[in-house]
Order: C-alpha cells, then structure tokens, then sequence
C-alpha cells in the first residue's frame, strides 16, 4: 500500500512541477493563472491523495479528505476571482490572445445600463 500512495504522490508532484513551470512559461497574466490552477489543483489533490493512501494507519484520512475538498472548491473560485480583477483592473492580454469575453460582456452590460 505504501508503494500505491508513493505512485501516486510522485505523479501528484509531477502535475505541481508542471504547474510551477506553466507559470514560468505562459505569456500573460491570464494564461499563467489557468495553467497554474489546473495543475496544482489536481497536483495537490493527487499529493494528498497519496499521502492518505500511503499512511493510512496514521489516522488522517478525514483530515485528508476535508483538505482535498477545500482545493476543489477554492482553488477554481479564487482563480476566477483574481482573473477578474486583472481584467477590471486593465491587465491587458496577450496578442496571440483570440477572445475576450469579458469584454464583450462589458459591452453587452454597459448597453443595458443606458
């Protein structure tokens, strides 16, 4: 069982290194926030995963499983938020870039408003 969680530790920091160079490589603001929240959001799960799998007669499987659920459910919500407030904020895109629906959803709103 210790080999099982050691596996799945190790391709849970694969997905984390992975993450940490998505960030390094990405070329805006945006682009770097997906890459990293989709990464380290399964990194971390899966890191945890094989914690709990591989030390299972520690007695930290629920406290295991409440932090692997706070992830699913911070980690997408903050990375929205913050994406949001750069685009408010006027963190252009990049120009390979091919949509901005915030943008276009700034314009729908602003007519609606008039």
């Amino acid at each position: 069982m210790e080999l099982f969680g050691a596996i799945i530790t190790l391709i849970g920091s694969i997905f984390l290194l992975l993450g940490g160079l998505g960030i390094l490589r990405m070329p805006d603001v945006y682009n770097r926030m997906q890459a990293g929240t989709k990464a380290t959001t399964l990194g971390s799960i899966l890191f945890l995963a094989g914690i709990s799998v591989g030390h299972y007669e520690c007695g930290c499987f629920g406290k295991i499983i409440i932090l692997i659920l706070f992830v699913i459910f911070t980690n997408p919500i903050s990375s929205n938020t913050l994406a949001r407030a750069a685009h408010f904020v006027g963190v252009k895109l990049t120009e390979r870039s091919v949509k901005d629906d915030l943008k276009e959803d700034d314009i729908e709103n602003k007519g609606e408003e008039k």
